[in-house]
């Protein structure tokens, strides 16, 4: 008898290809097993005008299918793992993270030219702090302008508005093939991407020992390890959209380098460092690197931006 499981995402066509790839994945591996997927919206699909970092934290574009799995009315959500807070909901847990895609973010530009060669004064377009902190740092003569939409959006805006460039993840360009409008990845030394950037999380309820068995097919340890590290620094770091802070692990065998940042909101002050050990310790070395970055004044940084929001 075929059984059936029902899948949650929000419905840009990004989070649809997410959603439609682990429904793919699963019945390949579990042919058993009718898999649908439902959209729902969430608050940071429903307020598309405000900069994410005025709206709240983390959690914008995952608490609304988090409360319909926890309701029973889907078995799995599917979300981009950066979006996701660094503390589960009680009765929810991460099933599963697949393979990562390129963690790196990516500019798109008119006549595709490179961030180095972007004119004085030229506007890039991005409503992540943590990509404007760091552009402002690397080029302080640039512009940043608040850019919101999905990913089809913004290149419209790319096109229709004065804006010389827009920064952007490279997954969400290379799932979708549209590789083609890519003018530069950018090197992480200048933009370090956000904690889980790339990376997919296949949520369940904690108990649904069923659903878990599926799951778990679909985790590559690797990415599971890479993504830890980063997480447990941004968990550390009490790490939401208001604060610009990064973090990207990179696996080499066994062995596991982190490098994370935070930089108050003007780009002007940017702490970084870098930590190295055994993959397995990942989340270990996630924490203990984010000791380094408060020893380093990272404090300072965060009591700053908690002050200007109060």
């Amino acid at each position: 008898m075929t059984r059936q499981i029902k899948i949650g995402t929000r419905g840009s066509r990004l989070a649809l290809w997410q959603a439609g790839y682990i429904k793919s994945e699963i019945e390949k591996l579990n042919p058993q097993y009718n898999v649908t997927v439902t959209t729902i919206k969430t608050k940071g699909d429903i307020i598309t005008d405000v900069p994410l970092a005025k709206i709240g934290g983390k959690g914008l574009f995952v608490k609304e299918i988090e409360l319909a799995l926890l309701n029973n009315q889907i078995d799995i959500a599917v979300h981009s793992l950066k979006d996701m807070p660094s503390v589960m909901p009680n009765g929810l847990c991460i099933g599963a993270i697949p393979k990562r895609e390129n963690p790196q973010d990516i500019l798109v530009s008119k006549n595709n030219i490179k961030l180095s060669e972007l004119k004085t004064g030229a506007v890039i377009g991005t409503s992540s702090l943590r990509r404007a902190t760091q552009i402002l740092f690397y080029r302080p003569d640039l512009k940043i302008s608040p850019l919101r939409g999905n990913l089809d959006t913004r290149l419209k805006k790319l096109q229709t508005e004065a804006i010389d460039g827009i920064i952007l993840a490279a997954a969400g360009i290379k799932r979708l093939g549209y590789q083609k409008h890519i003018a530069e990845y950018i090197d992480p030394e200048i933009i370090l991407p956000a904690a889980g950037q790339g990376a997919l999380c296949v949520q369940i309820r904690q108990e649904d020992n069923k659903i878990l068995s599926v799951a778990e097919k679909l985790n590559s340890e690797t990415t599971q390890y890479e993504v830890a590290g980063e997480r447990a620094l941004l968990h550390k770091l009490e790490g939401d959209c208001q604060i610009p802070i990064a973090a990207f692990g990179k696996a080499n065998n066994n062995k596991y380098a982190l490098t994370g940042l935070i930089a108050n909101t003007s780009g002007k002050i940017i702490i970084k460092n870098q930590i190295n050990g055994n993959l397995k310790d990942a989340a270990k070395l996630g924490l203990k690197l984010a000791e380094k970055l408060i020893d380093m004044g990272a404090d300072d940084i965060l009591q700053e931006i908690k002050n200007s929001v109060a």
